[in-house]
């Protein structure tokens, strides 16, 4: 896994984006959707930097 960098967010930082997600203005890129018995194929999918959003893993009840 990896990140794109590490940032130290403060209070004001946090309320102003929390203020973007309630307004719509921030919505989330799913790329795709693994069930957790592909969680393999998931991470080999992320290691090769095809992804253009995020990789959601699902859990049946």
């Amino acid at each position: 896994m990896g990140l794109m960098g590490t940032a130290k967010p403060n209070n004001k930082d946090l309320a102003f984006i929390k203020e973007l997600i309630e307004a719509g203005k921030v919505k989330p890129v799913i790329d795709r959707r693994y069930p957790l018995s592909e969680v393999a194929e998931a991470f080999r999918y992320l290691e090769k930097k095809h992804a253009r959003g995020k990789i959601v893993i699902t859990v049946e009840h």
